[in-house]
């Protein structure tokens, strides 16, 4: 009789071991794909706020001078005295390694202008 109840007992504990393993490896799941998609919707928000940069209260320059490139920077800022090529960033964000080379090349003074004409027919 004893052995019938260790047995059962035994026999419940791994059912209930497996249900929690199934349980966890489920939450462990939806949790990878949760972050996923927060990630996902944290970069689109990101490019969708960096259009309205521009428009802020605290840009320091004229928006309609702004031209919206997105990628590789977000864009360049055309004045009167100068060219700047600008990046949006908030929060924590730092420049990738594109965004660094390009600052380094502008900062080199390794910045041309090209006029590049397209041959008429005839």
């Amino acid at each position: 009789m004893t052995d019938m109840i260790v047995y059962y007992l035994v026999l419940a504990l791994f059912a209930a071991f497996a249900l929690l393993l199934r349980s966890y490896l489920r939450l462990r799941s939806g949790l990878s794909e949760a972050l996923s998609r927060k990630q996902s919707l944290s970069v689109r928000y990101g490019k969708m706020t960096e259009q309205f940069f521009p428009f802020l209260a605290d840009y320091p320059y004229d928006p309609q001078r702004f031209r919206f490139l997105g990628s590789p920077i977000d864009g360049v800022q055309f004045n009167d005295d100068s060219v700047v090529f600008i990046e949006f960033k908030a929060a924590g964000s730092a420049l990738s390694h594109g965004q660094k080379k390009i600052r380094d090349l502008i900062d080199e003074k390794k910045v041309k202008f090209e006029e590049i004409r397209i041959p008429s027919k005839g």
